[in-house]
């Protein structure tokens, strides 16, 4: 049932994100959405979630979240935020944790951060009594001198992933209270990669070690 329009300038069809309006004997159910239904669902959904209410969709994930979370420092309202919380949908983290200021840009999201519960800490104080009170394990990545790398440690089930501003990284606060903090092995002339690439990748490691049941690698020469 994908739709489109017809381009003005060659006259070819457009496509059109989403599906048009149910065709066919209406489905049962609470978490279907008359409106969507009647009208067409034009929402950055799977299909499996086609012309399912907002609620309905976010109490399903709910029931099937990981068990990390993730955390980005927020003091020069960095723009990769928009970013981290869309990878962490994609992911299913539990939460994503704002410290510092509270507001960010949410142009990255893709209005995935509807479906992602977003959670702010003031300082990191807040966000490390938080975590020490929810039994996590915080985890820092950055490259620091004293970092180990995130391909050969066995990542904890529990555990919140830190990841520090574009440019300046983690803070000393929280390069101070991490039980470990994780870089990212790099191969080519810059000491970096951007920040959200940087989250997506350890979430991704994170996905591999505790759903996919992938051992952890050894350590090269």
């Amino acid at each position: 049932m994908e739709t489109g329009t017809e381009s003005a300038a060659t006259g070819a069809p457009e496509p059109s994100i989403g599906v048009g309006p149910w065709e066919g004997t209406l489905p049962e159910g609470d978490h279907w959405d008359p409106q969507l239904l009647a009208d067409g669902d034009r929402r950055n959904v799977t299909d499996q979630y086609r012309y399912w209410k907002h609620d309905a969709i976010v109490a399903d994930l709910d029931s099937r979240r990981h068990n990390f979370h993730v955390a980005i420092e927020n003091w020069q309202h960095d723009l990769n935020i928009g970013s981290v919380v869309r990878c962490a949908n994609a992911f299913l983290a539990k939460e994503v944790h704002i410290i510092g200021r509270r507001r960010w840009n949410r142009r990255g999201a893709m209005v995935t951060d509807r479906y992602q519960h977003v959670r702010h800490h003031p300082t990191v104080e807040d966000f490390v009594a938080w975590a020490q009170g929810e039994g996590l394990r915080i985890i820092g990545i950055d490259n620091f001198p004293d970092s180990v790398p995130l391909e050969t440690y066995d990542l904890p089930e529990n555990a919140v992933l830190v990841f520090g501003q574009e440019g300046p990284g983690l803070t000393p606060e929280v390069h101070a209270a991490a039980d470990a903090t994780l870089s990212i092995a790099q191969f080519g002339s810059t000491r970096s990669i951007n920040a959200s690439a940087a989250a997506a990748i350890a979430m991704h490691a994170w996905i591999r070690r505790h759903v996919f049941a992938q051992p952890v690698g050894a350590a090269g020469p």
